[in-house]
């Protein structure tokens, strides 16, 4: 018991804690209410402002956002059907140089609508009537230029399935290496390739011929597997000879030897290939005509490969080599341009359709000549055009002894040519 002048207090028991009671399900349902209703908000002026300007934001920026939709909950991610995008694009750039064209399908509107008069015949065979050939190549053609999945250039282009957009894309790859495939012009326009690298102080050279890679997913080919195409290009970058498919595998003399181009050469009974008239030199030596080749190829009497470090250098070599280094470039360049401008050739191919890819690249390579001869205006080259970043093995065999005495007279001249500058 407590006495007076106790200071202590008697114990007093804590207030026992309050239990947080649940909340209530209605407050929970109304917060997803909420967020439901500003999702939907979102997704709504989303949809609205790519409907009404998607003629005029660029075409990575609308795929853009469409990707970003896409990946919300249903039924946000619903894009609503509107009028085929190539119609309404055709009656707003009506104008041969309004830089749209360009922007969405990579050719200028002359171009485009010059190339559907040459493929429309073809077309029509190919394809069923719900498919107007215009509309197939303004597919195709995006598709290509952006590297669209069919899903959504069937959505845009007022297509009925992904299957019917992937009918349309291949069916002007075949029109387009049907009917364009002439303009691989090695075999009928050699005067007119031998005088461009004439002006590149390479006289009486006939191409330029190297690898590009294409990258494949999966691992079909190997890890960082990849399709190899063999290409000769001229002093302009045109596609002169292309060989597509190879996988990556296998030796690059191993593809060479089973080429046309090499077939079409070394079977003299097949054509004058490379046997038209020599050109005489400044020193008095006749050089026939020829092709620069990467180091990967074996020296022969008409493909000219560098000097290697095992080989006597002297000026004359170090100038031969600095040309060839030159054309080499120029197979680079092109294959980085297709890439650039078609878009679908610089991603990885899907493993399940790789079949097709080497009609797609070739179309892809007819149409960067089409551009050419027509006056399109080239992009800029895309990194990873040809092999450097994986250079190919190099030849070790045993050159060809004219092939050497040709290509010692070719440095000798170039050698003479640069003191006199």
């Amino acid at each position: 018991m407590a006495t007076a002048g106790d200071s202590s207090n008697p114990i007093t028991p804590k207030p026992a804690t309050k239990k947080r009671k649940p909340r209530k399900p209605k407050l929970a349902a109304a917060t997803a209410q909420h967020v439901i209703s500003i999702l939907n908000t979102a997704s709504s002026a989303a949809h609205t402002f790519l409907s009404q300007n998607d003629l005029y934001l660029l075409p990575s920026q609308s795929l853009q956002l469409e990707s970003l939709l896409s990946s919300l909950p249903p039924p946000f991610s619903q894009l609503p059907s509107q009028p085929s995008l190539f119609h309404r694009f055709a009656s707003s750039a009506t104008l041969d140089f309004d830089q749209r064209w360009v922007q969405f399908f990579s050719v200028s509107r002359p171009n485009f609508y010059l190339l559907l008069s040459l493929l429309s015949p073809s077309l029509v065979i190919f394809l069923p009537s719900t498919i107007p050939p215009e509309t197939a190549l303004a597919s195709a053609l995006y598709r290509l230029a952006h590297g669209a999945c069919y899903k959504t250039v069937a959505r845009k282009f007022g297509l009925d399935s992904s299957e019917a957009s992937c009918l349309a894309f291949y069916s002007i790859c075949k029109a387009v290496n049907d009917k364009l495939g002439d303009l691989f012009e090695f075999r009928r326009d050699l005067e007119r390739i031998v005088v461009g690298f004439g002006w590149i102080s390479l006289q009486n050279c006939c191409g330029a011929l190297g690898f590009g890679r294409f990258g494949v997913d999966g691992e079909i080919f190997g890890r960082n597997g990849s399709i190899l195409v063999q290409a000769l290009v001229d002093s302009e970058g045109r596609f002169l000879d292309i060989s597509a498919g190879w996988p990556s595998s296998m030796e690059p003399v191993a593809i060479f030897r089973q080429t046309r181009l090499y077939l079409g050469v070394e079977d003299s009974r097949e054509s004058e290939l490379l046997k038209g008239p020599t050109y005489r030199l400044s020193d008095g030596c006749s050089i026939p005509q020829y092709v620069m080749g990467d180091s990967c190829f074996p020296l022969l009497p008409w493909l000219l490969t560098p000097y290697s470090e095992q080989d006597s250098f002297g000026s004359a070599e170090r100038e031969f080599n600095v040309a060839h280094s030159r054309a080499m470039e120029l197979v680079s360049t092109a294959f980085g341009r297709v890439k650039a401008r078609w878009q679908l050739l610089a991603r990885s191919w899907k493993e399940d359709s790789l079949e097709f890819f080497p009609f797609v690249i070739v179309m892809g390579c007819v149409l960067h000549n089409f551009l050419i001869k027509w006056g399109e205006p080239l992009p800029e080259e895309s990194v990873g055009g040809c092999l450097k970043e994986e250079e190919l093995l190099v030849f070790e065999g045993e050159g060809d002894e004219t092939g050497q005495t040709i290509r010692d007279a070719l440095a000798q001249h170039l050698s003479l040519a640069s003191m006199r500058k």
